[in-house]
């Protein structure tokens, strides 16, 4: 089976989507090591970001991936060797070339405003150029399973000019996302009897079912499916080929890449939702961070017997992994589950865990979230069990914030720790209470454990537990923390939102602390950390 990638360039199309010259760079370079066969770079006769990028690629060599540009056939009643679209595809450089013609009538009469001969000319004499030129071709039959429907001889008559003028390839394009499984099976079919060119499906999602439908294709005889990267692209997106590829290579048993190469799924999926900044959802098929989540006590005893009760494939086998969620509704299953899979090495006896499962109920009736947190969740276990060390405490802190008329908002904070039998006293500036709370809180203990200040917070949240008490109410703050690129999250909750914060801010860095494996007897703070306030 191959592999087309079309994120660069009709994954850009999608609302909200926007990649540099260099977010490209680096997301083909991923591509490519996945071991996709085409990525297409872009469109270059239609903006001069997509030249750029087919400029600093040529320099780049790739191990496995066909750099492909995209395009067009030749406007009507031009030559193919006088059109702008199709000599901007040769001076591209690439050695690929897709480009869409209409196979729908409709297109052609009222769209191009040609005739139907004028599009079989246009269609051929675009193949056969490209070609003489020296460049695989791909053919893609915009709108075809529309056309197909509204007019199948015509349809089937474009198809044949790009055949007979030397297509590589011709792709069948759902264009507009509103066809079914059952038709796209039947049609493609029906276009495999009818050619010896080898067809690629390029569903979109509209109906939602663009998965389903390259998987028929694919079963009908197509050879090579088109999609993005999780699925954006305009409108509803493309279909997602990280959905598509284990779903053709561990269910259906087609190759499409290496099984090491598909262990790297997983990565690659959030690699390019961070470059285009965009937040995957947790129950996204196969990569998602809830894609392999269990809750139910049930549930969860099943799967430690065998994971095939719940699970639908080996979640290692995509680069996932498994995770057990402690909640309210957790039992003693979830718990050691829980311990097993953060490699907490605890011997709780049974009465211990009914305890510890306990007071996770009653934290998470206050307004606790551990699935959510599951940093603060591990401190909590390991102080169970008397595993945690108290590397530093609270004594006190205080905000103060200003507003004057012509000034913006200031915040200052000043905290008050005990290190090591030590007291330090900070302060510290902020662009809020809780970023001035973050910043002295650091200062006061970065003197001792260095680690700290490569620690960053990557999000913060705040939820309202109890809208009937207004601005007293009772708030849940998570936030989230990175460090050498490793992310984990805490909760802290209270009726002021500064104390809740507190509580998150100081679960990250204890947490952080324990995976560096702090001890107390290490640390040896410098000589002017012991003493005073630290000027901010």
């Amino acid at each position: 089976m191959y592999l087309y990638d079309t994120t660069l360039r009709d994954g850009t199309q999608g609302e909200g989507i926007s990649l540099s010259v260099e977010d490209k760079i680096k997301i083909a370079l991923r591509l490519d090591q996945f071991g996709i066969d085409f990525i297409e770079g872009g469109w270059p006769g239609s903006n001069p970001k997509d030249m750029a990028f087919f400029e600093r690629i040529r320099e780049i060599p790739l191990s496995h991936a066909k750099v492909t540009a995209f395009g067009s056939t030749c406007r009507p009643n031009v030559a193919a060797a006088e059109d702008d679209n199709l000599l901007a595809l040769i001076a591209s450089g690439v050695k690929a070339a897709a480009i869409f013609g209409k196979s729908w009538d409709l297109h052609v009469t009222d769209a191009l405003k040609t005739t139907m001969e004028e599009n079989l000319r246009m269609v051929a004499d675009s193949v056969t150029f490209l070609k003489q030129n020296g460049m695989t071709t791909l053919f893609l039959a915009e709108h075809f399973f529309d056309g197909y429907k509204a007019n199948p001889r015509y349809a089937l008559r474009v198809l044949e000019a790009a055949e007979e003028a030397g297509a590589d390839w011709i792709v069948l394009c759902d264009t507009n996302g509103g066809s079914l499984p059952t038709e796209i099976y039947d049609i493609v079919k029906s276009v495999k009897e009818s050619l010896s060119t080898p067809l690629g499906i390029h569903p979109h999602n509209d109906s939602g079912v663009a998965v389903a439908n390259a998987l028929a294709a694919i079963q009908a005889g197509a050879q090579q499916v088109q999609g993005t990267i999780n699925g954006i692209g305009e409108r509803c997106g493309n279909v997602n080929l990280i959905s598509v590829i284990p779903n053709l290579q561990l269910k259906l048993g087609y190759h499409c890449v290496s099984s090491e190469q598909l262990q790297e799924l997983t990565q690659l999926s959030r690699y390019v939702a961070e470059i285009a900044n965009m937040t995957l959802p947790n129950n996204q098929p196969f990569v998602g961070h809830s894609a392999f989540a269990h809750k139910g006590g049930i549930h969860v005893s099943a799967v430690m017997r065998d994971p095939k009760t719940y699970e639908h494939i080996e979640p290692q086998n995509i680069g996932n992994i498994r995770r057990v969620l402690v909640s309210e509704l957790a039992g003693q299953s979830n718990l050691l589950a829980k311990m097993e899979e953060l490699e907490i090495d605890l011997s709780l006896e049974r009465e211990e865990a009914r305890q510890i499962i306990a007071s996770i109920k009653e934290r998470e009736f206050q307004g606790y979230q551990y699935e959510g947190a599951e940093a603060s969740l591990t401190l909590m276990l390991l102080e169970a069990a008397g595993k945690m060390k108290n590397l530093f405490t609270l004594d006190s802190f205080k905000i103060l914030m200003e507003k004057a008329s012509v000034r913006a908002i200031t915040s200052e904070a000043t905290v008050k720790l005990s290190i090591n039998g030590e007291t330090v006293h900070t302060a510290a500036d902020g662009n809020g209470p809780v970023n001035a709370l973050d910043n002295a809180m650091r200062k006061a203990l970065e003197n001792y454990f260095p680690c700290i200040a490569k620690m960053h917070l990557a999000d913060y949240k705040v939820r309202v537990l109890d809208e009937n008490g207004a601005t007293a109410a009772k708030v849940r703050v998570l936030i989230e923390s990175s460090y050498n690129g490793e992310k984990w999250s805490t909760v802290g909750v209270s009726t002021n939102v500064i104390e809740a914060s507190w509580e998150a801010l100081a679960d990250s860095i204890r947490y952080l602390l324990w995976k560096e494996g702090c001890e107390t007897s290490d640390i040896q703070p410098p000589a002017e950390a012991r003493v005073g306030i630290v000027n901010h």
